[in-house]
């Protein structure tokens, strides 16, 4: 059987809820030993629904592959014990409520330096400066701070991103953190401390609407399944009341698509449409002309038109 890239790896995670879970678990997927530790009731993510079969499907997908040890971290037995399982590890991540390892003597200095070659993650939700440093944060209002649901939804209502995405975000970023501390460490021989914020992970994926505003002055509108920078991009209704979602990148395939799935080759010589920013530009004509030939054609004979095309949909 094939080896995997981290077995041989023991991962402590003092983790609840969404991001530091997730980190976890590919950790686990990649063959790291990950001992979860949890208090007496739990994690609380274990609450959340009980879809699974009776468990919650976010606990399921991201707990998948752990072992798991239930631990007082108030207690100063519990805290001995926990000490004496971080002073074996490799990797010790945590993202409990701000400050709650610090009062439980389980500071990620300390811990570095009893075990040199332990790196640590703390997770927090707005980082470890600043005056919002002591605050909890969940995915919702993370949403929201960070701008992500004043460009999500329709342009009458702000939605909500279906996933705890602030979460994930968070999670994939202390997952490359980490494996690049691993790389140092292969040539330091030393681990590291790290710090990943929920905040910061969606700052950095809301760097385009930032650009947006800072440059044109506007912020990007919330636009449903279209998209502020390229059209045409959305889902346009077919004879009968069924939708296509369809996305054109660039020249070439608009071309294409005019010819081959529209029947329209004068749309293609059109000087509003004749590259992506004319198009977005005349986006409700551009529109018109295609509801005009998608709402007579039934959604088969489309497919099989965007099929040859070569027309993502």
């Amino acid at each position: 059987m094939k080896r995997l890239p981290l077995e041989g790896l023991l991962v402590i995670a003092l983790e609840q809820a969404v991001a530091a879970p997730y980190c976890t678990s590919r950790l686990a997927d990649a063959g790291a030993r990950v001992i979860k530790v949890e208090r007496a009731e739990g994690d609380f993510a274990r609450s959340y629904d009980h879809v699974a079969s009776g468990e919650s499907a976010y606990f399921v997908w991201i707990n998948r592959g752990k072992e798991s040890i239930c631990l007082d971290i108030k207690d100063r037995r519990d805290q001995a014990l926990l000490k004496l399982m971080v002073r074996e590890a490799d990797v010790f991540i945590q993202n409990l409520a701000p400050g709650a390892t610090s009062r439980s003597d389980l500071d990620s200095t300390q811990l570095r330096e009893a075990n040199p070659r332990l790196i640590t993650v703390d997770i927090s939700g707005y980082g470890n400066t600043g005056p919002y440093r002591d605050m909890k944060a969940y995915d919702l209002l993370l949403q929201c701070e960070t701008g992500l649901a004043s460009i999500t939804g329709a342009p009458q209502q702000a939605g909500r991103v279906g996933v705890s995405i602030c979460d994930i975000a968070c999670g994939m970023y202390a997952h490359a953190a980490i494996l690049e501390a691993l790389i140092e460490r292969r040539q330091t021989g030393s681990g590291k401390g790290l710090s990943v914020s929920l905040f910061d992970a969606l700052a950095d994926w809301m760097t385009v609407p930032l650009l947006h505003q800072e440059y044109s002055g506007e912020a990007p509108p919330r636009m449903g399944l279209n998209h502020p920078s390229i059209a045409p991009y959305g889902a346009y209704d077919c004879q009968g009341g069924d939708q296509i979602v369809i996305s054109i990148q660039n020249d070439r395939e608009w071309a294409n698509f005019c010819q081959q799935v529209l029947h329209c080759p004068d749309l293609v010589d059109s000087p509003l449409y004749a590259n992506n920013i004319g198009r977005c530009a005349n986006r409700s004509s551009m529109d018109g002309a295609i509801n005009a030939v998608f709402s007579v054609t039934e959604r088969t004979e489309l497919i099989e038109r965007l099929k040859r095309a070569k027309i993502a949909y």
